[in-house]
């Protein structure tokens, strides 16, 4: 079998160029480089008159009268030309004149002209369209077909004796005009060695117009009249990289003719003798001669081949198809090839070099061992981790690598590593070690052993990774999901995972769970003022406070941004709970060191203590949050320990809140006026504008109730915006109608926050027109304390419009005469703590008179609320307050009503004077 092996291989090759028609290309190849080789001229016999671009240029654009073709017709004629073949379309009516001429010029040269029939596709992509001439010219002419087949690879070789048009068979141009018979004729292949630009070719208007040196070329001759103008697109690809027009690839076909060269190829008999030759020879010659001879032998047969074929071409109209022989002798000298290569050895050498690039081109590190674990393979990878060059280590045993161990546990072995990646899918078995530089340093090495049976025994290779920046980055990654990264306090995962522990360890010893929720007091304003940096300075001394004093055995964590926490176990005899908190709360008491500032920051606690507080952490966590939430509200400073009450007010406080927000969408909201007037004769000076809700079930809810939840909430701002707005808009009404009422309004801290208080209220008057001084604006002491600086250049704006400024409620908080000093006020409203017990109370009395006394000292008006009867109202005269209000004088009322009691009265009064 070994022996017929190159024979078989040749057979199969022949086979698979046979069915798929391979050889075809081969074979037009070789024709048409015979064609290159054998040039010759043309005979001269068959002239082209060109329809070209000067004659385009003189005549005009085409197509042209046919008057003119039957003027070239007389003239061919008076030339002495014999037969006259015109390839153009004749087959559509024209000018009736000048085809009549034409008709008569036909006639008259006797019948020696050709006319062109043509077969054209239709544009939807039916049948074929059969273009013929027109009756009156096909009768008095010969008629052609000048169709051509164009061939799978775009050109042009063979040339139709005749084809079928409809039910006749009619002659191709070439035939008619070379005077050949066309029947049952197979097509052939042009001569394209006769060099097309041997054809001779004149000018269409150089015949029109009767040149003599034009006329003499025509004599005798065959003429074919054509398009050659590259713009009217008769064009043709033709062997060895031509473009030749459709005339001259018409004269090419006659001259073919006339010539004698119809080429044809040879049948296949010479073919099957030419390979029956050539596998003989190589089956007498495969094992008698050398490859070198054999192969010379292969060589001097194709050019025998193809030489013999040259020689047969240019003699006689014949061409020996020589391409299956080509491919015959190339599958031999594949087969010599193949049977001379040691592919096993060309493989194992080419797999040996590709693994030597790629191993000295990894980064990783790269180790080759024999069977003995001796080191045969280093790559640059292994000498960056390990320092030690090729010279230094191979040779040595693997173990050289390995680290010491610190304990019982083996060096790993290369043997038995690579023993099991054999017995693993994927071949490779993934060890962690300590490695050993050459220095000494010892660090994590990541292997991944294999083992594959060489030629010199089994040999054995680990890839090597330095893993010791992956270990820090997942101790880090893994610091991180633990840890905050700005004060180095647990986070929120490790504090419930502690919690966890914690509650488990006290279900099984009864013991209490404490978690206090620290929120810091005011942080957001040190944010603001010094910036972030400054921020992160104080939650990091925050952290080291807390955790200074939460001792051992707690969990200090940091929640969220201002937010931290303390998780610890109760125990008997220890510190308790609320103790424990008040100690942590009093511990901020002391400011705050940070580089050269120091900060006094107040923190709020909320507790919850296990099992009470919660039974699992999210519980503790959750109550915790609330406890805090009810420290900030009610305790600031202080600690507030979770109960099951605090949940439900907390609720009720966020659906409150809900609400409020639809009553502020709805305009639930209405403002009541209570009458301010002078106490020595009770005549009316102004309104005090206070909020109601008119809720739709519950009617009118008390704003002790809600205005709580409005100034804490984020619809502080909008609801005492509407408030301002609203009551300056109701005094405008009042003093277009001749009533200057004086129009009070309490300030809500929200108004300071959020901008430019004194140019909201600058725009304010400008859009409802209001006397300024028909507008007063009421302050409290927790307003006053908030930014002294910038609420003292605010105030001082507001008045220079001429707005006044009243302290509100004073007498209730800690410093309150301080800021009658201060602040740039107009005037005071006494509380009415101090007004309600006035008559029977003589401390009240004493707080009252001497309040009386120093605003008037001060310049300050002085308004006191709460006066609920005549008495009361005497009294304060006697002390010298000028302004009042009470219930005696009018409760708050709806702005109706308020016109109806006071306003109405005012009127009646004017119009009796």
């Amino acid at each position: 079998m070994k022996r017929y092996r190159p024979h078989i291989l040749v057979v199969t090759a022949l086979a698979v160029v046979l069915s798929t028609g391979w050889h075809g290309a081969l074979r037009n190849a070789l024709t048409d480089l015979g064609f290159a080789w054998q040039s010759r001229a043309a005979s001269g016999n068959v002239v082209v008159v060109a329809i070209d671009a000067p004659s385009i240029d003189q005549i005009g654009v085409w197509p042209w009268p046919r008057r003119l073709h039957a003027e070239l017709l007389h003239r061919l004629e008076a030339a002495g030309a014999q037969d006259v073949a015109f390839d153009i379309d004749f087959s559509t009516p024209s000018d009736p004149a000048s085809d009549e001429a034409l008709v008569t010029a036909l006639r008259e040269v006797g019948g020696s002209t050709i006319l062109p029939s043509f077969k054209q596709p239709t544009p939807n992509g039916g049948g074929a369209h059969i273009n013929r001439p027109l009756k009156p010219f096909s009768n008095q002419s010969w008629p052609a077909v000048v169709n051509v087949a164009v061939e799978s690879d775009g050109l042009v070789r063979r040339y139709p004796f005749a084809e079928k048009l409809g039910d006749a068979l009619m002659p191709s141009m070439a035939v008619v005009l070379a005077g050949q018979d066309a029947n049952r004729r197979p097509p052939f292949l042009i001569d394209f060695g006769i060099r097309s630009a041997s054809i001779p070719t004149v000018s269409y208007v150089d015949v029109l117009r009767g040149d003599t040196a034009t006329l003499d070329k025509l004599r005798d001759k065959k003429i074919i009249v054509g398009a050659t103008a590259l713009e009217l697109g008769d064009r043709f690809s033709v062997p060895n990289g031509r473009i030749v027009s459709g005339p001259v690839l018409q004269a090419l076909a006659a001259e073919s003719i006339l010539q004698n060269r119809m080429l044809r190829w040879t049948s296949d008999i010479g073919m099957i003798l030419g390979l029956s030759a050539i596998c003989l020879l190589m089956m007498y010659s495969w094992r008698r001669f050398a490859p070198g001879a054999r192969v010379a032998i292969l060589i001097s047969a194709g050019a025998a081949f193809e030489l013999v074929a040259i020689l047969v071409q240019a003699r006689w109209p014949l061409i020996i198809d020589t391409s299956l022989c080509h491919i015959a002798i190339v599958a031999y000298l594949a087969a010599i090839a193949l049977d001379e290569i040691d592919f096993r050895s060309l493989l194992g050498r080419i797999a040996e070099s590709r693994f030597h690039r790629i191993a000295m081109s990894l980064g990783d590190g790269l180790v080759c061992t024999d069977e003995d674990q001796l080191i045969t393979v280093w790559n640059p990878g292994a000498s960056a981790i390990f320092g030690y060059m090729p010279a230094e280590i191979i040779g040595r045993p693997f173990e050289t690598l390995c680290a010491v161990p610190v304990d019982d546990n083996a060096r790993p072995s290369m043997r038995n590593a690579a023993r099991q990646a054999l017995l693993v899918p994927g071949g490779a078995v993934v060890v962690e070690f300590e490695g050993r530089r050459k220095n000494g340093d010892t660090f994590p090495v990541e292997a991944s052993f294999s083992g594959w049976q060489g030629t010199d025994g089994f040999q054995y290779g680990a890839i090597l990774r330095d893993i010791s920046l992956r270990k820090r980055e997942a101790d880090r990654v893994r610091y991180l999901a633990e840890y905050d990264a700005l004060t180095g306090l647990a986070n929120r995962n490790t504090l419930h995972a502690g919690l966890v522990d914690m509650i488990a360890d006290a279900g099984q010893r009864s013991c209490e769970v404490a978690l206090l929720v620290i929120g810091l007091d005011g942080f957001q304003s040190i944010n603001d003022m010094l910036g972030h940096s400054a921020g992160d300075l104080v939650l990091q001394a925050v952290a080291i406070r807390l955790k200074g004093q939460a001792g051992d055995g707690a969990i200090v964590a940091r929640l969220s941004g201002d937010e931290f926490a303390i998780a610890r176990e109760g125990s008997d005899g220890g510190e308790p709970i609320a103790e424990f908190a008040e100690r942590i709360a009093l511990a901020f008491e002391a400011p705050l060191a940070t580089g050269t500032r120091q900060h006094r920051v107040r923190i709020s606690i909320g507790v919850a203590v296990y099992p009470e507080g919660g039974r699992n952490a999210d519980d503790l966590l959750s109550n915790g949050h609330l406890a805090l939430s009810k420290a900030k509200l009610t305790r600031r400073g202080g600690h507030v320990i979770f109960e099951s009450a605090i949940r439900q007010e907390l609720e009720s406080r966020l659906t409150l809140e809900s609400e409020l927000v639809l009553a502020a969408d709805r305009g639930e909201f209405e403002l009541f006026y209570q009458p301010q007037v002078r106490l020595i004769d009770a005549s009316l000076i102004g309104a005090e504008a206070l909020i109601r809700w008119r809720h739709p079930v519950r009617g009118y809810v008390s704003p002790g109730e809600f205005m709580p939840v409005v100034n804490t909430s984020a619809l502080s701002e909008r609801i005492a915006n509407w408030v301002m707005e609203t009551a300056c808009r109701q005094a405008r009404a009042w003093e277009l109608s001749g009533n200057s009422v004086r129009v009070a309004i309490n300030l809500s801290p929200s108004q300071l926050h959020s901008g430019d208080l004194a140019h909201s209220v600058a725009t304010l008057l400008d859009a409802t027109g209001l006397t300024p001084s028909l507008l007063e604006i009421e302050v409290t002491e927790d307003i006053l304390l908030h930014d002294e600086s910038r609420v003292l250049d605010m105030f001082k704006r507001i008045q220079q419009l001429g707005v006044r400024v009243l302290f509100d409620d004073f007498g209730t908080g800690y410093a309150s005469l301080s800021y009658l000093k201060k602040f740039p006020l107009d005037g005071l409203k006494i509380d009415r703590s101090f007004v309600l017990d006035l008559l029977a109370d003589s401390d009240d009395a004493a707080i009252v008179g001497s309040t009386i006394g120093l605003s008037k000292q001060l310049g300050l008006t002085v308004v006191a609320e709460g006066i609920e009867n005549r008495a009361t109202a005497d009294f304060l005269v006697s002390m010298g307050c000028e302004e009042g209000q009470g219930y005696f004088f009018g409760r708050p009322m709806p702005a109706e009503a308020f016109e109806r009691q006071f306003l109405a009265v005012e009127c009646a009064a004017v119009n009796a004077a």
